[in-house]
């Protein structure tokens, strides 16, 4: 299992080993110990999966607040992402900052994102199955989000508005400004 930390170093993108043969392959994709001795310390509770027929689709920026705050892991079983994840967190020296990264079938990778951001992605290929594991349960009352194209973000979406195939609850989000501060840095 190979870890690399993005310039949020909270974010982390994990490439599961695979051991392949003429049958095919094996790969551990979750082991908690393993992602422990890494530094990614969450007790999943539930796994959901996403499934997308269409390349373009937008899915966030969403986060849930405390006390249903979410770490989530992200895989793509089929196609490929564009992951991205906007500190949320008031007094983080990363605040109102974002990463962004490809997750695929292909590339077998993985993006683990702690409480205290907005996710979001948006997918790069038609028939794109998103599996992620949350470390806490949906709560409707406590699930918020955030405008994917908020234009304060600066994020680099390879989608226009025009091309984003939106849900309306995503079309109608609050930008960053104004955003109540759900979230605190803690070192």
């Amino acid at each position: 299992m190979q870890i690399q930390t993005l310039i949020i170093p909270e974010i982390k993108i994990i490439t599961p080993t695979k051991i392949g043969d003429g049958r095919g392959f094996f790969s551990e994709t979750y082991h908690r110990k393993r992602l422990a001795e890494l530094g990614i310390e969450a007790e999943f509770v539930q796994d959901n999966h996403a499934f997308s027929a269409r390349a373009n689709t937008v899915r966030g920026l969403h986060f849930q607040i405390p006390p249903y705050d979410q770490a989530k892991l992200i895989r793509v079983i089929q196609g490929a992402i564009l992951d991205v994840a906007v500190d949320i967190r008031q007094g983080s020296p990363y605040y109102g900052r974002h990463v962004s990264a490809v997750i695929s079938e292909s590339r077998w990778n993985q993006i683990f994102i702690p409480a205290g951001f907005a996710h979001g992605l948006v997918t790069l290929e038609e028939n794109t199955a998103v599996l992620y594991k949350v470390s806490n349960y949906y709560s409707q009352e406590h699930d918020m989000g955030l405008l994917w194209n908020d234009p304060n973000l600066g994020i680099d979406w390879p989608v226009t508005p025009d091309e984003a195939i939106l849900s309306d609850k995503d079309r109608q989000q609050p930008r960053f400004e104004d955003l109540p501060g759900y979230f605190v840095y803690e070192k």
